[in-house]
């Protein structure tokens, strides 16, 4: 019983709770969310005593809402503003929306005044499209204009409009063929290119992957990358990856002898007591220990090295004004390591981790390309990183 009038105090105490929120939402002028509130409360048991005070907010909150987007759209009728359109249309899509969410939860009976609630409908079908068309009609012009200037950035703009236009109004006029313009005249095309001022041959397959931009993922919706320079392109930035030094060490094998010692267990033995004789359990059985022995070993241990430095820069160039707009140093860097070893002696007495290297043999050396080829994957990774961060246009 006290449980129950617990859960129950709970449910009175979180409804009121509820009504609360709904009638500050409703003060301070959130109509809509009041009426989110009111509905989602509404959409259980809404013929029940305690959902009365809802079904008022929920009332009072659809006649202001109502109120104050029609009086918003008889002052942008007023005024005139082709730029205002669009706060015209959402206007009365959001007053058709409004009634739309109630429809499914009516009637709504007030108990006291034995009457429904009263929520006057209205068809806004004819509003709806009348606004959608002068919308579209502004915004068709407007891109159109837009697009007239040769401006990149009027077309990126222009771009914005008509996909918009093409969102709420699909297939209207030419706006696909003009999305298709205002994209490719309102992109930065970038042309990429490598120079290389080192005294050493680079590997065309680094630099054919070092431009390979396609796998890298750095084209975005306004800037384009090209490695291939295509005639019908007016291209508005360089980027220069530009080959300062290679260095690669000698390929050494470096050498060392040590000895390791370790106490290992080698199976097991009997327990004998100081005087020499077998030590018994509680059930009479012998005591069986760990067999504990020293065992040694001397290792000789051989370690393959080769390394490989890269140090490069990228230039930004700005085609149009024939300036050096920024420049990033990079260094990368790639060692090859091959350890193997021999021993004599027992295995055993060296670290579990290390017997990896007595299964290991001496390797080719790479050659100087491969090495200068896979200090590139490291040096790739890093202009991505640049180029990322660093855009042409922020």
């Amino acid at each position: 019983m006290k449980k129950i009038t617990l859960l129950l105090s709970f449910f009175i105490v979180f409804s009121a709770c509820g009504v609360k929120q709904t009638q500050n939402l409703l003060s301070s002028g959130n109509y809509d969310q009041a009426i989110d509130n009111a509905i989602s409360s509404l959409r259980t048991n809404k013929d029940k005593k305690g959902k009365q005070d809802y079904i008022y907010l929920l009332e009072e909150a659809f006649a202001k809402a109502k109120e104050r987007d029609l009086n918003m759209i008889s002052l942008l009728a007023k005024d005139a503003n082709p730029t205002q359109l669009e706060k015209m249309y959402n206007a009365y899509l959001q007053l058709n929306e409004r009634q739309e969410k109630i429809k499914p939860i009516l009637p709504l009976r007030l108990l006291k005044e034995g009457r429904n609630a009263i929520f006057p409908f209205e068809n806004y079908n004819d509003q709806i499209i009348d606004s959608k068309n002068a919308l579209s009609a502004y915004l068709f012009a407007n891109a159109k204009k837009l697009m007239a200037s040769g401006e990149k950035m009027n077309f990126r703009n222009a771009y914005d409009d008509l996909e918009y236009l093409n969102k709420i109004n699909p297939n209207y006029k030419n706006v696909k063929q003009l999305l298709e313009e205002s994209l490719f005249k309102g992109c930065d095309y970038v042309l990429v290119y490598t120079k290389n001022e080192t005294n050493m041959i680079i590997p065309v397959r680094l630099q054919n992957d070092l431009l390979d931009f396609s796998t890298l993922g750095l084209n975005d919706k306004w800037t384009i990358y090209h490695s291939n320079k295509l005639k019908n392109i007016n291209y508005d930035y360089g980027l220069m990856i530009n080959f300062r030094n290679i260095y690669i060490s000698a390929e050494q094998i470096k050498e060392r002898e040590f000895s390791k010692e370790r106490i290992i267990k080698d199976g097991s033995k009997k327990l004998i007591d100081a005087n020499g004789k077998e030590v018994l359990d509680v059930n009479g059985k012998v005591v069986m220990v760990d067999n504990l022995r020293t065992v040694n070993a001397s290792i000789y241990e051989f370690k393959q090295f080769k390394s490989c430095q890269i140090t490069a820069k990228i230039d930004y160039v700005n085609y149009r004004s024939n300036q050096l707009l920024k420049t990033f140093p990079i260094t990368s860097e790639y060692v090859f390591e091959n350890i193997y070893a021999t021993y004599k002696g027992d295995r055993r007495a060296s670290d579990d981790n290390y017997y990896s290297y007595f299964d290991r043999k001496a390797v080719v050396f790479p050659s100087t390309e491969q090495m200068i080829y896979d200090t590139g994957e490291d040096l790739k990774s890093k202009i991505k990183s640049i180029i990322t961060q660093n855009r042409f246009r922020n």
